[in-house]
């Protein structure tokens, strides 16, 4: 095992690293930094930081003593621009605003840990600007779900010299979203992706935070066929710094996983998962059922009410129906009525107002949305495409429900009560509604081997956290041999051809 340097520190409380969401700032551990310099640093007399922050690349830059490199950064935030860090010499750092305006020159060595601003908290007028910066170098618009640290990836790579390199921490979203394809195919045509680092969950760079990092070493020349790809097993190793300054020549450490990796395999499958040649998967849930998101009510805290609320309002039982909100509320496996009278008497949510525009309501609820539109609900992004602004989502209770986002191993649960879920979870709808064939199929999903291909499908996020869309949970491979042991393979070529028509008619 490697052992701590001297000159590093444990980690301080979490709070004390000042998380600031909006800013996008998670600093970077030493242990990180250092092996990012160490990339970067040979045959340079400049490295260069776009998003410099409180100084963590600087300072490794100082702590390896490279006296004959210069450090050059710039930020938009002028709190940690006056860090006296930046007093040193060979140092140069000043307020610039790296996608906007970046500086009108190419550097041979450029490292950053970028923003992680998602892209719900980007204004309207930078989107414009980052969807034209995107068209501009890479001749294609990225998905607009892509976050502003996307776009600092690629401006930097625009500013990489001829075999300059490219030291990137980024979140695992970088290879997991809907911009991912196309992202990645860019890079890998244009530029050589020497290694990619992950990180096991206890050796997270940045703990308590909802994202998995992911160490991207790049070169700009002729691309390659393979790459090298790292898990970290232990924080504060100094097993990483070794590996990348021995220039991956030697590849057996006690805290790191070294695997060499086939570059378009590495793509398909996501650079932050392992290495997965699934192509030879034969089953896949939408094998044997359909799978929705749950309900969008717009305004949970209107639609979405206590018993204790109904009672208060007046609502008669028609306008009505039972349902779940947050994945904590449905914590086994199995979800019964005695489940939701429970969280009825701890005063969870536990109905759904759920009207039709057709319906003729009484004077009590003609109260209550009259409440809600002085809230000015019908003017919601959502709620506005509703005719009227009321009208609830329609899903038919399905019987599988699966945790939207989660970090534990159940996430599969019988809907045994019969509720409507909303949008924490999933609907599962088998296409055979008879019990075993719902009970075996729950069995399967549950199924350890099973769970483990969610990371295949699903986002992930810090501390084994996977977040799975609906058209991704559907691609969800189950292993052969699962589904024999639950006896669902006499199914499939029914249910395929359930489920083709099924789709014909919903198209």
């Amino acid at each position: 095992m490697g052992k701590i340097k001297t000159h590093q520190k444990l980690p301080t409380k979490w709070s004390e690293r000042e998380i600031l969401r909006d800013k996008g700032q998670f600093w970077t551990p030493n242990w990180v930094a250092e092996a990012m310099i160490a990339y970067i640093t040979e045959d340079t007399d400049l490295v260069f930081d776009p998003a410099t922050g409180r100084g963590a690349f600087y300072e490794a830059l100082t702590i390896l003593n490279k006296p004959l490199v210069s450090f050059y950064g710039t930020d938009i935030d002028e709190e940690v621009l006056a860090d006296e860090i930046y007093n040193g010499t060979n140092c140069i750092v000043e307020k610039r605003d790296f996608i906007k305006n970046p500086p009108k020159r190419k550097f041979r060595s450029i490292v950053a840990n970028p923003p992680y601003i998602r892209h719900h908290r980007i204004d309207e007028e930078t989107k414009a600007v980052l969807k034209k910066l995107s068209i501009n170098i890479t001749g294609e618009k990225i998905d607009g779900r892509a976050g502003y640290h996307i776009y600092f990836l690629i401006q930097a790579l625009n500013l990489l010299e001829q075999d300059g390199k490219l030291a990137f921490i980024m979140p695992a979203d970088t290879c997991e979203g809907k911009f991912a394809k196309n992202l990645w195919k860019w890079i890998s045509e244009n530029f050589c992706i020497d290694c990619v680092i992950t990180f096991d969950e206890k050796a997270t760079p940045f703990p308590n935070v909802d994202t998995n990092a992911i160490v991207f070493l790049i070169k700009n020349s002729i691309p390659t066929t393979s790459l090298y790809w790292v898990k970290a097993n232990e924080a504060y190793s100094t097993d990483l710094f070794d590996f990348v300054s021995l220039k991956f020549k030697k590849q057996k450490f006690a805290t790191l996983d070294v695997f060499n990796r086939q570059l378009k395999e590495g793509i398909a499958t996501g650079f932050s998962r392992p290495e997965q040649n699934h192509n030879g998967f034969k089953f896949h849930l939408n094998d044997f059922a359909n799978v929705m998101r749950g309900i969008a009510t717009g305004s949970n805290e209107f639609f979405f009410l206590t018993a204790t609320q109904v009672k208060e309002i007046n609502i008669p039982e028609e306008f009505l129906k039972r349902a779940i909100g947050r994945t904590k509320d449905a914590t086994e496996s199995i979800l019964t009525l005695d489940d939701v009278h429970q969280l009825e008497n701890e005063n969870r949510p536990t109905y759904l107002l759920s009207i039709k525009g057709t319906d003729n309501v009484p004077l009590s609820v003609s109260n209550y949305l009259e409440i809600g539109e002085k809230m000015g609900l019908p003017n919601r992004a959502l709620i506005q495409q509703r005719k009227p602004w009321y009208k609830m989502e329609k899903r038919e209770v399905p019987p599988l429900l699966f945790a939207y986002l989660g970090r534990r191993n159940t996430r599969f649960i019988k809907n045994e009560a019969a509720v409507l879920p909303l949008t924490g979870f999933l609907c599962v709808y088998p296409l055979y509604n008879d019990k075993d064939f719902v009970d075996k199929l729950w069995q399967a999903l549950n199924h350890p081997d099973t769970l483990e291909n969610l990371k295949l499908v699903g986002k992930s996020y810090g501390s084994g956290a996977i977040k799975v869309e609906p058209n991704n949970l559907s691609k969800l491979p189950i292993p052969e041999h699962i589904v024999k042991e639950f006896d669902l393979e006499r199914q499939y070529k029914t249910a395929s051809g359930q489920l083709r028509i099924f789709r014909e008619q919903e198209n």
